[in-house]
C-alpha cells in the first residue's frame, strides 16, 4: 500500500488547473494505485492527483462501498436540484462548511487503458464527483462558499498548523 503525502491549502498546486493525461503507461497505473490506496482510510471519500502533488487530471473515490477512479473526468450532467451539504477536504483538514452542490452528478472519463468510463451518483457520491473534478480545475470547495462562510473559513485555515507557509 502506497500512502502518498497530502498537500494542504496554501500550496500553489491546489490552485492550478491540471493537465490532461495523454500517456497511458506504468507510471499512470502506479499513480492510480497510489490514489486508490490513499483514499482508503476511514473518513476519506475522494482524492485528486494535485492533493498528492501531481498535476494530472485523475481522481479516486471511495463512497458507500463504491471505489474507483476516473482519468480525464468531465462533468457531463448535474441535476437542477441542489442542496447544502456539509463539505470538508483532505487538503483543508478540520474545517467543514455547508456547500451548495447538485444532488445528482455524472462524470465521463477513461480508465488506465484509455477505455471510456462513466460514474454517476446521488447526494454524497454526487458531491464527491463535483469536489474532485473541481480540484482538477484548481478549485477548492472554499471557493464555492458564500462570502461570509469563505471569510470565516480562510481566517480559520490561516490559523492552523497545517496551513502551507512560504
Amino acid at each position: 500500500m502506497a500512502m502518498r503525502e497530502l498537500r494542504y491549502f496554501g500550496d500553489p498546486i491546489l490552485k492550478s488547473a491540471c493537465d490532461p493525461v495523454t500517456v497511458f503507461d506504468e507510471k499512470l497505473e502506479a499513480l492510480v494505485r497510489d490514489l486508490l490506496d490513499s483514499v482508503k482510510p476511514d473518513g476519506r471519500a475522494g482524492l485528486a492527483a494535485p492533493q498528492i502533488g501531481v498535476g494530472l487530471r485523475v481522481f479516486s473515490y471511495d463512497v458507500a462501498g463504491l471505489t474507483g477512479y476516473v482519468i480525464n473526468p468531465e462533468i457531463v450532467e448535474l441535476s437542477e436540484e441542489t442542496h447544502e451539504i456539509d463539505e470538508g477536504c483532505l487538503s483543508v483538514p478540520e474545517l467543514w462548511f455547508p456547500t451548495n452542490r447538485a444532488k445528482h452528478a455524472k462524470v465521463r472519463g477513461v480508465d488506465v487503458h484509455n477505455e471510456p468510463i462513466e460514474v454517476e451518483g446521488e447526494d454524497v457520491l454526487a458531491q464527491c464527483l463535483q469536489h474532485e473534478t473541481d480540484h482538477l480545475d484548481g478549485i477548492l470547495y472554499l471557493d464555492r462558499l458564500t462570502a461570509d462562510r469563505k471569510k470565516t473559513a480562510l481566517r480559520e485555515a490561516r490559523g492552523k498548523d497545517w496551513f502551507w507557509k512560504r
